[in-house]
């Protein structure tokens, strides 16, 4: 029996590294798509969809994949920056899923730092690890690329300037097999140097219908030119995070560690927001929302295990002004012992494993998708939620999370349901389990690779045609 024991234990073992090694997406569905004369938008998330693509595709092997069709196909991969950002993070996981089925992957990154980088040094060498040529963002042979390419997938509104800067009078040859992959929400992004060619690529793709319907009146409004057709495809776990949240032994083990590594006992509650640490992503107004949940507490005299509140995607190496802030606000406040800060990384399911309920507080028009609220999802954690953006598509409000208003008017409602959930146990961990099937459904990897497969069918035969 001991012995049976080792052996399960060692099993486990790689998945519990996988944990803390695996790209995970850190940085987003109930609207009905709309169609116009300006955006012609086919949604592949929904599940009456799911269930077609279900009953015709067995998902498995580079053969039963949905994707199998790619195979011997050369796709060019142009992203605006390496980072650990959400948008370049996915591009490269569907790179490893197009390599997965034997396509041939060239990759580009448009803007790189004068000097050396560490983390573009890691990514990169984890992508030529898996077969994905890297190239140099200009010369004859990224435009050699471009023209061989059956596909070339531009990632985020700002990849748009590669196009001029690097095929100069070649543009026009490229458009009709270009597949335009769109994460923003920001009016930042919407300039005519950026998109003045989205109108005649052979498709947009874009990660919710808020910002498939932001994106479709922007550019009509404010730059007089049209979207292309443009789909609408959710975004799935990837098959290693899900294995780690379904092995209780792993998530164990994780839990264990993290909460050790932070100085916090196995039964107080943790509330954690797991975003690169910006004003845009409203670390702040949740930290306000944490202290006043402790003040709720104490007025109410509430008997509850200590809570804490988990911020991970710190860079303290940058000392931006707001990071200060918030580390002075701590400090004013006099919840050091309560708060936690963690560096970006790559790893985060061993910090969804280790806390209680995600905090996704991002502000204005909220999150495109925000990948690490299904995450947080699959790891059966309920998600207090802004409601703005692809949250909302995610969520269902009182059922596997709760949704709050942004900017300020949103502080006391999020501390209130921070108090909520801090109480009631139960409603936590049905919450949490009615969160887990919603993904089972809906956000799985293979789902997204049927819907991403759609697009690129059809944007292979424009090519063609």
């Amino acid at each position: 029996m001991a012995k049976h024991s080792v052996a399960m234990g060692k099993k486990r073992w790689p998945i519990v590294l996988a944990a803390f090694l695996s790209v995970s997406t850190v940085t987003v569905l109930l609207m009905r798509p709309t169609s116009s004369d300006s955006c012609n938008m086919k949604h592949f998330g929904g599940p009456q969809q799911d269930n077609q693509i279900r009953s015709s595709v067995q998902v498995g092997n580079a053969a039963s994949s949905p994707l199998h069709f790619m195979k011997s196909k050369l796709v060019l991969m142009v992203s605006h920056e390496l980072s650990l950002s959400g948008g370049p993070l996915l591009l490269m996981e569907l790179a490893f899923l197009l390599r997965g089925v034997g396509s041939d992957v060239v990759w580009i990154t448009n803007q790189k730092p004068a000097e050396p980088d560490p983390v573009i040094y890691s990514l990169e060498s984890k992508m030529l690890d898996r077969g994905v040529q890297v190239l140099s963002t200009k010369g004859e042979e990224a435009i050699d690329m471009a023209l061989k390419a059956d596909m070339v997938i531009l990632n985020t509104a700002v990849a748009g300037k590669w196009l001029d800067a690097t095929l100069k009078d070649k543009v026009s040859k490229v458009l009709p097999k270009v597949l335009w992959w769109i994460h923003e929400m920001r009016g930042h992004y919407f300039k005519v140097e950026y998109v003045k060619h989205l109108p005649f690529v052979a498709g947009a793709m874009i990660d919710s219908h808020t910002t498939a319907e932001y994106w479709k009146n922007r550019t009509r409004e404010r730059l007089g030119i049209k979207m292309p057709e443009t789909y609408v495809v959710h975004l799935g776990n990837s098959k290693e995070l899900m294995e780690v949240a379904e092995d209780s032994v792993a998530k164990r083990v994780l839990r264990e560690h993290v909460r050790e590594s932070l100085g916090v006992r196995n039964d107080d509650l943790l509330f954690a927001i797991i975003n690169s640490v910006s004003r845009g992503k409203g670390q702040d107004l949740f930290l306000r929302s944490f202290y006043e949940s402790l003040q709720l507490i104490q007025e109410k005299k509430l008997q509850l295990p200590s809570l804490h509140a988990v911020v991970v995607g710190s860079d303290m190496s940058k000392q931006t002004k707001f990071e200060v802030e918030l580390r002075k606000f701590v400090v004013e406040k006099k919840i050091q012992d309560r708060v936690h800060f963690v560096n970006k990384t790559l790893a985060v399911a061993p910090y969804l494993a280790s806390i209680d309920v995600l905090v996704q507080n991002s502000q204005a028009r909220g999150e495109c998708f925000g990948r690490i609220t299904i995450e947080a999802m699959a790891f059966r954690l309920p998600v207090l939620g802004t409601a703005a953006g692809g949250t909302m598509e995610i969520v269902v409000n009182g059922t596997t999370g709760l949704l709050h208003p942004v900017g300020k008017e949103g502080v006391t409602p999020l501390a209130r349901n921070i108090v909520k959930l801090a109480t009631h146990v139960e409603k936590r961990l049905t919450m949490g389990k009615k969160g887990y099937e919603r993904v089972k459904e809906r956000f799985m990897e293979q789902h997204m690779s049927q819907r991403i497969a759609l697009v690129l069918k059809d944007v292979l035969q424009k090519a063609r045609q």
